[in-house]
This record gives C-alpha cells, structure tokens and sequence, in this order.
C-alpha cells in the first residue's frame, strides 16, 4: 500500500502539484482491474491544427472495487491554449471521475472472452478550459455515460463502444454535448507472445469520432461552434512484467466544423503505465 501511495504522489505532482494502459490508446476497450488492484497511468497527448498544436498531460489512478468493477480519477494539465474543437475522446482539460462496471463477461475457451462494459462518471472543468474568442465558457460539471463491447483472444481484439458527455447549464450558459464513438481492431503476432521477463506487444488499427452541438450563451445558441470529426491510425502497446507502453498517432477522415475552430491535422499520444497487480487477470 505504502508502494501505490508513493506513485500516487510522484503521478499528481507533474499535474497539480482515459485509455487506461490495458489497451489502446485512443479507443474504449472492456479491460477493467481486478479487486482491490491499482493502475497508474500518465500520458501526453497532442492535437495539431491550422492554427497550431496543443498538448495535455494526464494522470490516471484506477482502483479496482470488486474484479468487474473499477474507480478511475483523472488529472489534467494543458500546454497552449490553442483554438480547437471540444474533444472527450483525447483528453484535455477537464478532471474525471468514472465508474466502469464489467456486466458481462463470457470466456468461450482458454484465452479467449468477449465482454461488456458500461461506464458513467461525473466531469468538473478545469481552470484551463476556457473557448477564448469562441465563447463565453462556464466550469459547470457535467455528466457522462457509455459502453464498450467486444472481444478479446490471445491473438485478436475486437472493440466497438461509444460515450454521451452531456454539461449542465449556469446563468444562461453551457459548454456543448459531445457524443463520441470508436471501432479497435488489434493484433498480436505469435511471434511477439513474449514471456514476463520480455517485452509483449501487440498493435492496433483504431477509428475514433466525436460530434458536439453548438455553445450556448445567454441563452442563445453561438453559431458556427458545432463539430463533427473522425479519425483513424495505428496504435502499438508493450507489456514487460507490471509496466506498460501504448503510444499513436490519428489522422482525420472527415471533418464538418464550424467556422470558428480550425481542422485538425494529427493527433498523437504516448502513454505509460504501472499496474499494481496481485494476480493476473
């Protein structure tokens, strides 16, 4: 415990003073800790556009409350304030505390299961999460559900899941609702079935997209503030004993935005983790 406490301390520092590391970077995956297990992740992650790029430094603390249900905090920390469109599939700004529940989970045969997890958590923005230029913003909390489904083998990962983030309103205004979704494919080649004492790895294909309605100020809508946009590129995680590596780089498909935010050109993020495991999952 003393150990878990230690690394806690040394993630917050950097921030304040996800994708968890079990799978890809970018999507939802079913992965959820087991009792009474920890899982610390710290990532960069990067949004570059026509009129510059933003990074963001996340921490992430999951606690796994019984071995189908796990408690995550998020801890942001933004470099730049670059003009872009609200995002919840990239992290940003904003802390996070979510609720993940496993409700099925189903192993057809040794080393292959396929699963269910649904997710709700509560959204507090943070003190860098303003729309400069764009509107007048408020640190309103907000609400978000989802649910990833999917199946995971020795060999193959398949993940299709979605999330609904919705802001309450204060004094007349409120931040846009972002419905995002995302489509993993992964694999790993029997060659890269490492033992503990050597590196694991496996990559990924992952399709993400987000939409968010308008702004709403003094009770008005603010034109030109929705977006649509969806992404793709290939991700890689490394496993070696209690650590993990996950890093990738998306690059847009499609993109409907409003005229007062600029397209995206790549996002990228690099993520590492240690996970606090009793015993394997």
């Amino acid at each position: 415990m003393r150990r878990a406490l230690v690394l806690l301390a040394i993630l917050a520092m950097p921030l304040y003073g996800t994708a968890a590391g079990h799978g890809p970077v970018f999507g939802l995956a079913t992965p959820t800790n087991s009792k009474g297990e920890f899982s610390f992740d710290f990532g960069i992650f990067g949004r570059s556009s026509t009129l510059g790029s933003q990074a963001s430094l996340r921490g992430l603390v999951g606690y796994g409350v019984t071995p189908h249900l796990t408690l995550s905090l998020t801890l942001p920390a933004v470099i730049g304030d670059t003009r872009l469109p609200p995002t919840r599939i990239q992290p940003g700004d904003d802390f996070e505390s979510t609720l993940a529940w496993r409700f099925h989970h189903n192993a057809t045969k040794v080393g292959t299961r396929f699963e269910s997890t649904a997710f709700a958590g509560l959204i507090v923005p943070g003190a860098e999460s303003g729309f400069k230029g764009v509107a007048r913003t408020t640190n309103a909390p907000g609400s978000m559900v989802g649910v990833v489904s999917g199946m995971a083998s020795r060999s193959h990962y398949l993940w299709l899941g979605s999330t609904f983030t919705k802001f309450y309103e204060h004094g007349c205004d409120r931040r846009p609702d972002v419905l995002d979704y995302s489509l993993v494919y992964g694999y790993r080649p029997p060659a890269w079935r490492k033992p503990p004492d050597k590196w694991d790895w496996r990559i990924f294909g992952e399709l993400v997209g987000e939409r968010s309605n308008r702004f709403l100020q003094a009770n008005v809508t603010v034109p030109e503030t929705q977006a649509h946009q969806v992404f793709i590129g290939p991700s890689a995680l490394g496993i070696f004993r209690n650590y993990t590596v996950s890093f990738g780089a998306q690059f847009p498909v499609y993109q409907n935005v409003g005229a007062q935010f600029p397209k995206e050109r790549v996002r990228f993020a690099v993520n590492f983790s240690y996970l606090l495991f009793q015993h394997s999952h």
